[in-house]
């Protein structure tokens, strides 16, 4: 996992025109498909343009965002889960560091605000699903916020969706593969918010917007400003830019898609330096992470044709419960993941050049 390929020191995110996969012919089809499986074992990111969410949906989600952390503080943390198990609700600055879920302790806590929204037990009322996997949403008595933010989770995840159907064109899968273990989706939407109090201008060395780690589930659909701060890490152990092309949303792909694929694809590391300008202050950056996940029941191992002949699959099969419990606890509840030990020593690995 993690080990996109730079070239003469460039690390490029492909930029992939979806618009023609449900319209277009069988070679349009296929040509989606090869760009998708390139950006895939390359780089394990990719920009997704003609997706086809409608910039008015954008707009509404992005005011939502924007209204819910101009709250004060105190409302805000009102809406913290009950415990850091519950993958919910009001995340305050300097609580989390995404890099305890690699397994990595980190110097000073992560910088980022959020908030956490994802699929309910409710929502799914035939199946007896657990509470623990599918918690309740907690909402802010925000006007519009909820709306927007359902339409916005609505968009993102039917994209989520026929990005699986392209990645099972992709591996040689049978169309609908991925729909018996995405049917009842762990998804969730983590609202990011970077921003300092005006008064705290000075960061720490050590100190990260949001610290290294790899996504946790099937692939992630991710809408941020175009603020520096976001990079991908390369198999040299170097740290790359990245920001969204106009009208393009970011899309990388997660460890259990990596475990499925038997590491032809990758769940690349990536994390969020401080936002700041060309002095030096902190600035404000938004981004919004939906969050594909699968089934919490689904087993996870290596897909069929991944393995290479007399040999042994590199990862061992996992639930998606199991495996998102795992990362969970190391990046919300502070424990160290001990699961992940080539990934920590990528990481301890990394240059700062």
């Amino acid at each position: 996992m993690g080990r996109a390929a730079a070239v003469d020191g460039v690390l490029e995110v492909p930029v992939i025109d979806i618009s023609a996969w449900r319209t277009g012919t069988e070679a349009d089809r296929a040509a989606i498909a090869a760009a998708v499986d390139e950006a895939a074992r390359t780089v394990g990111f990719m920009q997704i343009r003609g997706h086809g969410i409608p910039e008015s949906t954008e707009r509404a989600f992005a005011d939502g965002l924007d209204a819910f952390f101009a709250l004060p503080l105190a409302e805000k943390k009102a809406l913290r889960a009950p415990s850091p198990d519950i993958n919910r609700g009001y995340t305050p600055a300097r609580t989390e560091k995404l890099s305890l879920s690699l397994g990595v302790p980190a110097a000073v806590e992560d910088l980022f605000e959020a908030f956490n929204v994802g699929s309910e037990a409710g929502s799914f009322p035939e199946l007896e699903l657990p509470e623990e996997h599918y918690p309740a949403n907690l909402w802010p008595t925000v006007p519009g916020f909820r709306a927007a933010v359902e339409d916005w989770c609505a968009q993102a995840g039917a994209l989520a969706e026929r990005l699986t159907d392209v990645f099972a064109h992709a591996l040689g899968l049978a169309e609908g593969y991925f729909g018996p273990f995405t049917d009842h989706s762990l998804d969730v939407l983590r609202m990011i918010h970077y921003m300092l109090p005006d008064e705290e201008t000075v960061i720490d060395r050590d100190q990260m917007g949001m610290g290294a780690h790899t996504d946790y589930g099937i692939v992630t659909v991710l809408w941020a400003d175009r603020v520096p701060g976001l990079q991908i890490l390369d198999s040299d152990g170097s740290w790359h830019d990245v920001l969204p092309e106009p009208g393009c949303l970011l899309v990388n792909l997660g460890d259990l898609l990596a475990r499925w694929t038997n590491d032809r694809w990758l769940s690349t590391m990536h994390r969020v330096l401080p936002p700041t300008d060309e002095r030096g202050r902190v600035v404000r950056r938004r981004s919004a992470a939906y969050f594909h996940d699968g089934n919490w029941d689904a087993e996870i191992s290596a897909l069929p044709g991944c393995v290479p002949a007399d040999s042994e699959p590199l990862h061992p099969p996992t639930t998606v419960g199991r495996h998102l419990a795992d990362k969970l606890a190391g990046s919300r509840a502070g424990r160290l993941n001990e699961n992940s030990p080539r990934e920590s020593a990528r990481l301890l690995a990394a240059r700062e050049d």
